[in-house]
């Protein structure tokens, strides 16, 4: 049998290509094994570690010249070479381009195997493109995929088409199996293989610590550079010596000379294919990769007798090193706690003898024990027998069924960083998913689903378990106020051991999660509550509890973000009188014993003890009613159509018949999704207006107090032409509907809340309105036939405040709700009559329309004070554009904007069907909590019996 690995980079030598190396040669004895690498890296002759393994390579890097002869010349190599890769996008890997395209083309077409082995996703896009048929395609994962990013979207696409997947580590077997579902291929356990022969042991006796890493950001170099210089405060006589080079090998020699470590640190070079002898000189082992997948070199330290200190990162350093018995893990990015390991084992001789002798015994495992030749015989066979069509079409189809119109499912999120993969939680873990059917593992950890509850509600019901465990054990506590979403106790440091007694029992047998703080709010262990007095004597400043939960669609998981922080308070040391928190509160760290005076404060319809200073309104509070206001038409509406269609005969505009047009219309149900949005993530909107023309939304329930459907006659009055058809004329008299606040939010149905959101996003406490300005410049030409009629307003909204302030406007403003004021509505029509009147009376968009709410608003606000520029993290998707499309996905993942925008400007390269079909997959993925505006909803059924709770939540 013929096999190949394909490897970007051969000759760089990190831990992925040594390990790649190691398979093949140890291989090489039973197969026809070669390597075939797309880029050389370095001009200098590659010497191979195994003679038994045949490599090549295609481009040489620094030249961007093919390897092959008769190619491309030198000039063209380096044209084609500055074009973008059309096969892997540049968010994925930016090494990659057209000439890489052409030559991995090339060398897979021709390929003389039987089985292709890629080893990063982007070269699994090539194989997938390009590989024949008839070879066998493993993906070899040499990367974490649960650390997510644009890079593991070739994953997303071509998994279900490999005929096996092979984890070096097998905590990612999780992430496949929930990512993939019924389309994940064959998964194999193949760790790094030591290289056979002699390796000698350190006497530990050294004072000197290693680093091995490719000198690349990822490794974390200068993080331990970092941990290193306080190391040297109390340890000088110990060395660090980094083995390895990469891209910052310059910068981090020049870091480490300003940081006046040249004396203790000592960088040496590329790391050779084995290193045992290096390792044998050491005495502790360091790793601060953000990432390993491999964890090759924490072996090769571990053979040597060599106990680690390393970040607990994903995946390999909790798989390989025993924590507490072969060496010490750390959070990753924790300075403080990695220089605190380093110099635990450097201070305690006994440990560090202690764990290199464990070390020295787990690697006896470090070794083949046949699992590509199984995987081999397997996928052999299911060629030979047939089965290997019919279990790629079934992986396709049952992969397609769940990634709907998106083409791919949404990567699975991994469990917190800080998670402490102990046997312990593993087994708790398994037993809670066996004891109760109800939960469900997402994201790495066991989660309860939810059919009805919002991020708001999940917020109080983890205050609620807090609450409860403390009250339980008679402990005070108090509500505090910050500017977070989710809810913070306060109990006494003095206190912090009887707490997490109190949270361990109420929590015991619950999938109740509880994260250990650092003074940055950040976790450093993740485990279940019910472990919590298994940190009883860490003095944190405080823990964060929360039961992860997940929608049965699984796209909308709500974890630790939602978690109740409980806060552990103490005695100020610089003033008696006072007691401190590591965490600000809206009134300080800092809070006089004196002011310490218990008051009531409702939260999720529940009582909770607070002190006077949180019930009171603060300065930056936001204390009056806001509204939402959507305009919005069903185009379906044959009604509407024909009353339409009137208006355009009248000026003489040509029609189509009602029936045909409604036929056509695509009701995407954006209006829905975006109550849905609001329902979930603004709860504190009072009451929402749909202003429209003798229509109401099917699915709306028209008895809910807090929804109005205004029709047009209500806000024209005896103003303006009815029917209207103008977007401009609407919005102007928007400040006219009956009940509506002073302030309000003015929503397109296109626009979404799309992650919790408070009033002061919008809005100052002293009332003034927030504006979010684009940087899309209006063009300073006078109105022309071909401008959009968008751009004729702003020009003529220009012409007003230029005459009214003598200021020249200059940019638009961008797609999100409007935050707007009753009163400066008034004063437009005041100070601008026929401008306004004349909006109102066009029926259809005319070039002397202005633009009220979406942009003459803000201007004349603005510069009557009473409106100031905002800031507001907002997406836009164009969903007729293809490239815009693949938008929707990081939407979805990341949800990390605070509103977005799906518009269609009917010019793409998408048919509407493909719309229709991408708009029916992502809405419900991003908005799957029916809202209580929906007539039969669960949510609407709680509301009719009373059981949600106003604002505040």
């Amino acid at each position: 049998m013929k096999i190949a690995f394909l490897l970007t980079h051969a000759d760089v030598m990190g831990d992925a290509e040594r390990a790649v190396f190691g398979h093949a040669a140890e291989l090489a004895s039973r197969y026809e094994v070669q390597v075939i690498s797309v880029f050389k890296a370095r001009r200098r002759r590659f010497g191979v570690p195994d003679p038994r393994v045949a490599v090549r390579f295609l481009i040489e890097s620094q030249q961007s010249r093919v390897v092959r002869r008769p190619g491309p010349d030198a000039a063209a190599g380096a044209a084609l070479a500055a074009l973008p890769s059309e096969v892997v996008e540049r968010r994925w890997d930016d090494r990659f381009h057209r000439l890489a395209d052409i030559e991995v083309e090339y060398a897979l077409q021709g390929l003389d195997a039987d089985i292709l082995i890629v080893t990063s996703p982007a070269l699994l896009a090539y194989a997938a493109r390009f590989a024949p048929a008839h070879i066998m395609t493993v993906y070899y994962g040499l990367t974490a995929p649960e650390v997510g990013g644009p890079r593991v979207e070739p994953l997303l696409h071509n998994i279900p088409r490999c005929d096996a997947v092979v984890l070096p580590r097998a905590r990612s077997r999780e992430w496949f199996t929930e990512t993939f579902g019924s389309g994940t291929p064959h998964l194999a356990h193949v760790p790094p293989v030591l290289a056979e022969g002699f390796r000698p042991r350190s006497t530990l006796e050294t004072r000197m610590v290693l680093l091995v890493a490719r000198l690349e950001k990822q490794s974390g170099v200068a993080e331990a550079l970092a941990a290193w210089s306080r190391v040297l405060e109390y340890r000088p006589g110990w060395s660090l010596r980094v083995i390895g080079d990469g891209p910052l090998g310059r910068s981090l020699v020049g870091r480490r000379d300003q940081m006046a470590l040249q004396g203790s640190v000592q960088f040496t070079g590329e790391a050779p294919a084995v290193i045992a002898e290096e390792w044998a000189k050491a005495s502790i082992a360091l790793s601060t990769a953000e990432e390993d997948a491999v964890g090759l070199t924490l072996m090769e330290a571990q053979a040597a007798g060599v106990p680690v200190v390393a970040y607990d990162s994903p995946n390999a350093a909790r798989e390989v090193v025993s924590e507490g018995r072969t060496g010490l893990l750390t959070t990753p990015g924790d300075t403080e706690a990695l220089a605190s390991a380093l110099l635990h084992l450097i201070e305690n001789n006994e440990m560090r003898w202690s764990m290199g002798h464990a070390a020295a015994e787990a690697a006896q495992w470090f070794h083949p024990a046949g699992q590509w030749d199984e995987l081999f015989a397997t996928l052999q066979d299911d060629r030979q027998s047939g089965r290997r069509a019919e279990e790629k079409a079934r992986r396709v189809a049952g992969y397609s069924l769940a990634s709907g119109a998106f083409g791919k499912a949404t990567a699975a999120a991994a469990a917190p960083q800080s998670t402490q993969h102990t046997r312990k939680l593993a087994t708790s873990e398994e037993r809670l998913l066996k004891q109760d059917a109800s939960l469900v593992r997402a994201g790495g950890q066991v989660c309860r689903v939810i059919q009805a509850e919002t991020p708001f509600d999940i917020v109080n019901a983890n205050l609620r378990i807090v609450a409860g465990a403390l009250e339980a054990a008679r402990i005070p506590y108090f509500v505090t106020r910050t500017n977070k979403v989710r809810h913070t106790v306060a109990v006494h440091a003095s206190l912090r051991e009887a707490a997490l007694k109190s949270l361990a029992e109420s929590c015991q047998g619950q999938a109740v999660y509880m994260a250990v703080l650092n003074s940055s709010d950040s976790a450093v262990v993740t485990t279940l509550a019910g472990f919590a007095t298994d940190h009883m004597r860490t003095a944190c400043p405080g823990v964060r509890v929360y039961q992860s939960a997940v929608t049965p669609s699984r796209t909308l998981r709500l974890g630790a973000g939602y978690g109740c922080t409980l806060a552990f308070w103490d005695d100020d040391p610089d003033d008696e009188e006072c007691i401190v928190s590591s965490y600000r509160t809206l009134i300080g760290s800092r809070i006089p014993k004196s002011a310490l005076h218990r008051a009531p404060m409702v939260l999720g319809g529940r009582q909770y003890p607070t002190i006077q200073a949180f019930n009171q309104t603060l300065h930056h509070d936001v204390g009056f009613p806001i509204d939402a206001v959507y305009t919005w038409v069903d185009g379906a509406d044959v009604s509407w159509l024909e009353r339409k269609n009137a208006v355009l005969a009248a000026k003489g505009i040509e029609t189509e018949d009602a029936a045909t047009s409604a036929a056509r219309f695509r009701n995407r149900d954006e209006l829905r999704y975006s109550f849905r949005s609001l329902d979930m993530y603004a709860p504190w909107i009072r009451n929402i207006y749909v202003v429209t023309d003798r229509q109401v939304p099917q699915w709306l329930d028209t008895s809910h107090p807090r929804v109005r459907v205004v029709d047009h006659t209500e806000i024209f009055g005896n103003e303006g032409a009815l029917p209207t058809y103008n977007s401009h004329a609407i919005e102007s008299r928007l400040h006219h509907i009956d009940g509506l606040a002073e302030h309000f939010l003015y929503f397109n149905d296109d626009v979404f809340a799309a992650r919790p959101i408070l009033p002061s996003l919008f809005f100052l406490g002293n009332g003034q309105a927030r504006h979010f300005m684009s940087s899309n410049a209006i063009p300073m030409s006078p109105i022309s036939a071909l401008d959009e009629f968008s751009r004729m307003a702003a020009k003529n909204n220009r012409e007003l405040v230029s005459a009214m302030f003598g200021r020249t406007l200059v940019n638009s403003f961008i797609h999100a709700p409007h935050p707007l004021r009753r009163s400066v509505m008034y004063d437009l029509e005041k100070y601008f009559p026929d401008a306004l009147r004349n909006t109102a009376h066009n029926q259809l968009r005319d070039s002397s329309d202005v633009s009220v709410a979406s942009s003459l608003h803000h201007y004349f606000g603005y510069y009557t004070g009473r409106s100031v520029p905002g800031g507001i993290s907002s997406g836009f998707v164009n969903v007729g554009l293809s490239e815009q499309v693949q938008k929707l996905n990081h939407l979805l993942a990341a949800r990390s904007n605070d509103v977005f925008c799906l518009n269609d400007f009917h010019d793409g390269d998408i048919s509407e069907d493909e719309q229709d079909a991408t708009l029916a997959a992502f809405l419900p993925s991003y908005f799957p909590i029916a809202s209580q505006f929906e007539a039969g909803s669960p949510r609407n059924q709680l509301f009719h019996a009373g059981q949600l709770p106003g604002w505040p939540l």
